[in-house]
């Protein structure tokens, strides 16, 4: 499946929460990863994200999920974070 996940937390656990994000799906813009990822490896990123999350201090994490990209267009005006970019 595919997934798109951005999160805002507190300052002091944006450095943490990158890193894991980065271990699972492709960083695109500050807090804002994608990338291709089995239903197991999702549900073993959501119970790491919940270790790191404050949801007194108003931490969040939001992730859509999407079955296949058969109809979805991606476009990036200005530049384009993501590591996998590849030009033909």
């Amino acid at each position: 499946m595919f997934v798109i996940l951005y999160y805002d937390v507190n300052q002091k656990r944006c450095g943490r929460m990158l890193k894991l994000c980065r271990r699972y799906l492709e960083w695109v813009q500050n807090s804002v990863f994608e990338g291709e990822i089995t239903r197991a490896r999702l549900e073993k990123l959501k119970s790491e994200i919940k270790e790191v999350l404050v949801e007194e201090e108003g931490d969040s994490v939001i992730i859509y999920s999407f079955r296949s990209l058969l109809y979805s267009h991606r476009e990036v005006l200005g530049n384009d974070k993501k590591e996998d970019t590849q030009f033909l």
